[in-house]
């Protein structure tokens, strides 16, 4: 029998109403939880999947990229066999690609140190590449039927709402006493997938960041930072990072059909992915200027920018990009071999669906009319 985690979790408040609470949680959710895809199964590998897709990603956004990846790979043992390029090219479009790139190292160590099967010890579960605490617990419950806490951005303002925490809920402090709380709900004979995944959907549906809908919440009548007034004011989170506007140019060298495309190498959000040859313009640097140093940097020879032909808007964490594409061209005859910045090649749109791109790269194309790749929905932040 698995054991669960030990528990560093501090005491519960007092008075706490753990077992009225998971009876509303439970019959609210069964009767209005939405119908996912990855929802009425127990397979760990599918439920993993989507667990790593919703990361910073809306559920409308998600659905189509879930069906169409366990198209592709419908076992963790056809993930762990496939080349890392075809795994990213199933994910491209969806963004913060490190999840694609972590999802399959750790499919590819559960074949070689559990022989294809996902284990159901959370503390296991933690020593795959990029599972963490949330993950596990997810799979734990959810999967395995374990009495895991499985606490996200939604659950975790639910449960300082409820308590009425001061402070910011991701403290150690804090968060010690949501993860003991939540261990309390998960005690009784409700399922504890049902659970977990109750705290989040009344988070991403009901108890909402700015404008909390209280009176459709099921738990309400137990909701003390609503009986102080407090539900428009907590969770104290802090501020995040201030946005930056920053502005990109990317270079449209074309020959024929096809068009000259880098392959970005190193560490990074977008390792491993097909673009236009470009980057960041750096303070007081022209396109024409940035394209002729942003060539020399990523092909060995200046790219000369020409007319103006598309632009998109696009954030990147914190960044908000202004991305101009340029018909270009280059002083020398294009490289054939793999450059400092990456491997280079001609690309037809029609091939980018078979190779691993990020959203810009897709909407550029769409702009320039025919010959384009198959849509994708564009990848909001924001999880669930």
């Amino acid at each position: 029998m698995v054991r669960p985690a030990r528990s560093r979790t501090a005491r519960v408040p007092s008075g706490f109403p753990a077992s009225s609470l998971r009876r509303r949680l439970a019959d609210w959710y069964s009767r209005h939880a939405r119908r996912l895809p990855w929802r009425g199964t127990r397979d760990p590998y599918r439920i993993w999947v989507s667990e790593v897709m919703l990361q910073q990603t809306q559920v409308a956004t998600v659905v189509p990229y879930y069906r169409r990846f366990l198209e592709r790979f419908p076992t963790l043992r056809a993930l762990a066999a496939a080349p890392a390029g075809k795994v990213l090219a199933a994910w491209s479009g969806l963004g913060y690609y490190r999840r694609a790139v972590a999802l399959h190292a750790a499919a590819r160590e559960v074949r070689r140190r559990f022989g294809g099967r996902i284990p159901a010890d959370p503390l296991l579960l933690r020593t795959l590449t990029g599972v963490g605490d949330y993950t596990a617990g997810a799979l734990s419950s959810i999967a395995f039927g374990l009495r895991e806490p499985a606490l996200d951005g939604n659950a975790l303002r639910v449960l300082s709402r409820i308590l009425a925490l001061r402070g910011d809920p991701k403290s150690a402090a804090n968060r010690r006493v949501m993860e003991g709380t939540a261990r309390r709900l998960l005690e009784g004979g409700a399922p504890p997938g049902d659970i977990n995944q109750a705290l989040m959907e009344l988070g991403a549906r009901i108890c909402l960041p700015a404008s909390p809908r209280c009176m459709a919440c099921p738990v309400r009548g137990d909701c003390r930072a609503r009986a102080r007034g407090l539900e428009s004011v907590l969770p104290e989170t802090s501020r995040g990072r201030r946005p930056v506007d920053m502005e990109a140019a990317v270079a449209l060298v074309k020959r024929g059909g096809a068009y000259l495309m880098v392959r970005r190498e190193g560490e990074g959000l977008m390792e491993g992915l097909w673009e236009f040859p470009g980057g960041f313009l750096v303070p007081g640097e022209d396109a024409e200027k940035g394209l002729a140093r942003i060539g020399r940097e990523r092909l060995g020879a200046p790219l000369k920018a020409l007319e103006r032909v598309a632009s998109i808007r696009q954030a990147i964490t914190y960044r908000r990009v202004k991305v101009s594409a340029y018909r270009a061209t280059l002083s020398e005859p294009p490289p054939s071999r793999r450059r400092p910045g990456g491997a280079v090649r001609w690309v037809r749109p029609g091939e980018l669906r078979r190779l691993p791109h990020g959203s810009a790269t897709r909407r550029i194309l769409e702009r320039l009319g025919p010959e384009q790749p198959a849509r994708a929905p564009r990848a909001p932040e924001g999880r669930r």
